[in-house]
């Protein structure tokens, strides 16, 4: 684009000068952005997923990863390959912002030790996995004292965000959220980030997020499952029921989106074991709730239930079992040779 300067000082139109103007069209909003150079390290579903978007945004990505494969996977698709933490510094010109995308805990410490050497004042790390909010406030104030800046960004969306777009919630300190609006404007669809506030912000608003998560998974597969033992389960379609409850009904969400997608492949799941891990964040946010004393049945119980589905032969219910028989005779089912006893 080119920003002309002209004269009509004498009432015609005189051309002085023209300055080209570069600018970088955001594809998830349909605004013209300036171009952000960003490094992120951690290409896993949702760091690749994130690092193309960015680059579709005409951003410039740096990527890093402990696995080369994805370094070289992700610059096929434009952007810079970095082998080594030390690399992907120098490609960068300060002030530097570095995105993490890694598991919580250990490997966010561990690369931010890693980095803090080569970083100078004024440079940002921004970690987007799902830390809890308690550790941002640490780092935030270690990375202060060397003049360096810290962000923590909750990222909703999982696979579905390469094309949907993820919902951020950010924390940390404002200017500098702001100076990183660009890249929140590719990532995310039409007003889906949000600066929560200081540090830990993000990632505690995130936490609450997934547990509001848990207590919905959980109830709609209670519903589903008493549908599967009613009279009517061999009637019914789940998947055109899933459907059916995303059409003006008061319990329409994307979650029931999925829940059609994963009947389509199997209509009563029966491929599937009855198996749920849990990512940490239902546990910080139950943890929460009871330091707040604040009632939460829903999530607790959602979360309890994920425990459940990991042990079928639970000492608890046995012990059940076992006291019942015990003070009233009542019948027991005796555990099958070779299983657990």
């Amino acid at each position: 684009m080119l920003l002309l300067y002209t004269d009509t000082s004498r009432g015609k139109e005189k051309l002085l000068f023209a300055l080209p103007v570069f600018f970088c069209y955001n594809f998830s909003t349909g605004s013209k952005e300036a171009d952000m150079q960003i490094g992120m390290i951690g290409l896993g579903r949702m760091g690749m997923n994130m690092a193309i978007r960015l680059l579709r945004g005409r951003h410039t990505v740096v990527a890093y990863n402990r696995s080369t494969d994805k370094v070289k996977e992700i610059s096929r698709k434009g952007a810079r390959r970095a082998f080594t933490i030390e690399a992907l510094v120098s490609s960068l010109k300060p002030p530097r912002y570095l995105w993490i995308m890694l598991p919580a805990g250990h490997p966010v410490d561990d690369m931010i030790q890693n980095l803090k050497p080569l970083l100078g004042r004024g440079d940002t790390i921004i970690d987007g996995g799902n830390s809890f909010y308690q550790d941002d406030i640490r780092r935030e104030q270690e990375l202060k004292k060397a003049g360096m800046h810290y962000l923590d960004v909750g990222v909703s969306g999982g696979i579905w965000g390469l094309k949907l777009g993820y919902c951020l919630m950010a924390g940390g300190e404002k200017k500098i959220c702001r100076k990183l609006e660009p890249l929140f404007r590719t990532l995310a669809p039409k007003d889906g980030y949000l600066y929560c506030g200081p540090a830990g912000a993000g990632h505690f608003v995130k936490m609450v997020h997934n547990g509001i998560e848990y207590g919905m998974m959980s109830a709609y597969g209670e519903g589903f499952g008493i549908l599967d033992s009613s009279p009517y389960s061999r009637h019914l379609d789940f998947g055109a029921v899933a459907h059916l409850w995303n059409q003006g009904s008061v319990v329409r969400s994307w979650l029931l989106e999925l829940a059609e997608k994963a009947f389509k492949k199997d209509q009563r799941l029966s491929h599937l074991e009855a198996y749920v891990e849990d990512s940490g964040e239902g546990r910080w946010t139950v943890q929460q709730a009871i330091e707040s004393a604040v009632s939460a049945p829903v999530i607790t119980a959602a979360l309890f239930q994920r425990f459940r589905s990991r042990d079928a032969q639970a000492f608890s219910d046995r012990m059940l079992a076992a006291l019942r028989n015990e003070f009233g005779g009542h019948a027991v089912k005796k555990s099958a040779p070779g299983k657990r006893t």
